[in-house]
């Protein structure tokens, strides 16, 4: 286990990402059918201060590097990650108050707090489903992104090519829901060039 490593000072990305971490008072929420079962819900700009947020994080959270298992071998993800709970005590208040958020939005009990650092470009996610799909029908996925902005593609389970993009930017949310952990995969795809980015992702099984 490590802190993550600290670079030159985060500055703004854009300008809603800056200034004190809050949750936006005014939040749309935009679906997008992927199939009859499957959705997707995005909202632009549901964290304010997103940027200082994950100057915060980058030293408040302890990082790891997991390992996934892939066609037989273990493989380093080429990522940071940290698992906690959302009352832990290096947990902000303005992370605990989106989940509460999200849940009365919902109507559903946001639980746990799964936190992934991007450090650069090269830092990625190969296709998977949250393994929350294994164990709990139709869960509820919320992402929100921290940082520089990052690709999230999403592809039906046994396609090759992602049929669904989105450029998510620092304070945006992506929820995925009905059956997507069940049919659909997602993917964080490397670029040449990125500044660091974090993923806040909170589930509702």
């Amino acid at each position: 286990m490590a802190r993550a490593p600290s670079g030159p000072k985060l500055l703004p990305l854009s300008l809603f990402a800056a200034g004190e971490p809050a949750v936006s008072s005014e939040v749309s929420f935009v679906r997008r059918d992927l199939d009859p079962c499957c959705w997707v819900d995005y909202a632009e700009g549901f964290l304010c201060g997103a940027d200082q947020l994950l100057a915060y994080l980058e030293t408040a959270f302890v990082w790891e590097r997991g390992r996934r298992l892939m066609y037989g071998t273990w493989y380093d993800e080429p990522r940071l990650t940290a698992r906690l709970e959302l009352g832990a005590s290096c947990v902000p208040e303005v992370v605990r108050s989106a989940a509460e958020v999200l849940g009365q939005h919902y109507e559903r009990r946001f639980s746990g707090l799964f936190c992934n650092y991007y450090q650069d470009g090269q830092n990625s996610v190969a296709w998977h489903a949250d393994r929350i799909g294994q164990t709990r029908v139709d869960p509820l996925v919320a992402i929100i992104s921290l940082g520089g902005p990052r690709t999230f593609a999403m592809r039906e389970q046994g396609r090759s090519e992602a049929a669904a993009r989105w450029s998510m930017h620092s304070g945006d949310l992506l929820v995925m829901g009905g059956a997507t952990q069940h049919h659909w995969e997602h993917a964080i795809p490397k670029i040449r060039l990125a500044p660091p980015r974090m993923s806040l992702t909170t589930r509702a099984g």
